[in-house]
């Protein structure tokens, strides 16, 4: 809807119009007692009370209390709110979180792929921060136990230079459990309010297969994927690259090996785009606006002239 589009007219706040019957009949009754003498008369002497009316002095006794009433009554239209036009509003857009889980357990340190499986899965990492454009990025470390190495932000270079001394001697227990992992990834992942939030895992096996099916399953319900990236040989052996693949299908994502990380990268690209164009749809938000300003131009006209000598 554009900018001048017309809209049937209505009163953002109409309590304030409740208030108009009132003001009317406050204003005839004060230009009624303003007209004779009233009560004051038989209390007041009558050269003071001359001197304290608001109509005496001006010519041909008319009562300024009429034009009082015309201006409270536009006031209390203009706190109502009147409007016929919506126009558009900025929203804010929730970036993309991508929480990349990174395996540390011992058999990281094997050297059937070059120069080990730690580094080639840092290189793997490096390619994906370096496609996450603008996306809140986490990352967390397990073996036996999960820690978060960097919570969601954007500050991407920050992330990379915490990933690059990450090996699995840094870890203070032995272990293998990606469960822990997933679970803390969908803590990130809440805390961030993202809608469709990324897991991605880079990891040669875990000793918890169930557990972590169930973790990632959870995450599915969330709303997050869950991607899994396998780290050598065939991921250690066919059993655990069978694991892996089923815990990624559970979090409604994709098992690729190290050659396939391509893969991943372009999917949360897609999803990255879609979420964009969303939030620019979203954020086409509209309001009404208010139009009671314009009548700031006659309560002042009055108010000018309510002012002449002789009134106040």
């Amino acid at each position: 809807m554009g900018l001048s589009a017309v809209t049937p007219f209505h009163f953002l706040h109409p309590a304030w119009l409740a208030v108009l019957p009132v003001l009317l009949v406050v204003t005839v009754w004060l230009a009624r007692s303003a007209a004779g003498d009233s009560a004051w008369a038989r209390v007041m002497d009558p050269q003071l009370l001359s001197m304290l009316r608001m109509s005496e002095g001006h010519g041909g006794g008319a009562s300024p209390w009429w034009l009082v009433g015309a201006i409270w009554g536009l006031a209390a239209l203009a706190l109502a709110g009147p409007t016929w036009t919506r126009i558009p509003m900025p929203a804010y857009q929730t970036p993309a979180a991508w929480v990349l889980v990174f395996d540390l357990s011992p058999s990281m340190s094997r050297t059937d792929v070059s120069p080990d499986r730690a580094t080639r899965a840092r290189y793997a990492a490096n390619d994906l921060l370096s496609a996450s454009h603008g996306s809140q990025v986490g990352l967390i470390v397990f073996a036996g136990e999960a820690h978060t190495v960097a919570p969601l932000t954007t500050d991407v270079a920050t992330v990379r230079t915490l990933l690059n001394p990450l090996t699995p001697k840094l870890m203070p227990e032995d272990g293998d459990n990606l469960a822990p992992a997933l679970a803390e990834g969908q803590r990130l992942l809440d805390a961030s309010y993202a809608r469709h939030g990324q897991i991605v895992v880079l990891s040669d096996g875990m000793a918890d297969p169930a557990a972590a099916f169930s973790a990632a399953e959870r995450l599915r319900r969330s709303g997050a994927t869950v991607n899994i990236v396998g780290i050598g040989n065939g991921a250690g052996s066919r059993t655990q690259g069978d694991e892996l693949q089923r815990t990624a299908t559970a979090g409604g994502g994709i098992y690729v090996p190290l050659s396939g990380l391509h893969e991943i990268v372009e999917r949360l690209d897609s999803r990255q785009s879609q979420d964009r164009a969303q939030s620019t749809s979203d954020s086409q938000l509209q309001q009404w606006q208010n139009e009671g300003v314009w009548l700031l131009v006659p309560i002042l006209l009055l108010g000018t002239a309510l002012a002449r000598r002789g009134w106040v």
